[in-house]
């Protein structure tokens, strides 16, 4: 019994000597993590307000704010162990080691991480504008830190890894498109009419923009008949149907104003004919 009360002596007077050494320590160690995390809310903000004039994208301006903070929380975390006597340099070494290893086994990852960086800061394309590259095209519906995601004319979804956006040749069609559109008249109508014609349908058409003007002239005067360049502006979105609705009601038009369509032509030849 007296061992046992010695022990328990022992035992309290080594936990009240702890107390005293490290308690202080600890209470100072958490107010320097109490402080590291409202200056990493502080340091958030201000970043926050700087990506702002930037206009980011929502989802990245929060990821960012977010890796902000958890960087300054980081750092007065490290300066709390330190005041603990925590020894630093064994830690960092091996975390250096694991970090080689691991970027090692990552290397398209951080790839994809260090292209999606530099999508966001240097802004190539946003969302909402249609892209053309490395063989693949439509609408930019998501950009990420490792993809970016574009929705293609038949809603299908493509998903491009970031690095295989940074460093390619990249055809930015922004939020409009012109169409390419033409059609062939006979050489016996008046070219000035159906020019005038053709005005007439692209403004009836209301997904056809005023600004840009359209392009509509004769480009090319072919064996059969006359081209007529039709080069309208529209929006991304509408490129898929406008296209169909404008040739429609131009074949509609031309053929109540009764003005006739280039059709192909052959003219044959019989050398020798009539010779006995």
């Amino acid at each position: 019994m007296d061992k046992s009360l010695a022990m328990l002596d022992q035992v309290q007077t080594v936990v009240v000597t702890q107390a005293v050494s490290f308690g202080p320590k600890v209470l100072v160690a958490a107010i320097i993590v109490g402080a590291g995390f409202y200056a990493g809310r502080w340091a958030g903000k201000m970043l926050k307000r700087s990506l702002m004039r930037m206009k980011l994208e929502p989802d990245l301006e929060l990821l960012l704010v977010r890796v902000m903070r958890i960087a300054v929380l980081a750092l007065f975390g490290v300066i709390a162990l330190q005041n603990l006597g925590v020894q630093l340099l064994p830690l960092i070494a091996g975390l250096g080691v694991a970090g080689a290893g691991i970027a090692l086994a990552m290397q398209g990852l951080l790839s994809n991480l260090v292209a999606g960086l530099t999508i966001i800061f240097t802004h190539p394309f946003r969302i909402g504008e249609y892209i053309s590259v490395v063989g693949v095209e439509g609408i930019v519906s998501d950009i990420s830190l490792f993809n970016t995601v574009l929705t293609h004319a038949d809603q299908s979804r493509v998903v491009v890894p970031n690095r295989k956006l940074v460093g390619e040749i990249l055809h930015n069609y922004g939020h409009v498109r012109q169409l390419d559109l033409g059609l062939q008249v006979s050489y016996e109508c008046e070219p000035a009419s159906v020019l005038a014609i053709v005005r007439e349908v692209l403004q009836a058409n209301p997904a056809v923009l005023a600004e840009p003007a359209a392009v509509v002239q004769v480009s090319a005067l072919e064996d059969n008949g006359i081209r007529i360049a039709v080069r309208p502006w529209v929006a991304v979105g509408d490129v898929s149907r406008t296209g169909g609705e404008i040739n429609q009601a131009l074949l509609e038009v031309l053929r109540a104003r009764a003005i006739r369509l280039a059709l192909p032509q052959r003219e044959v030849r019989v050398l020798g004919a009539g010779q006995g």
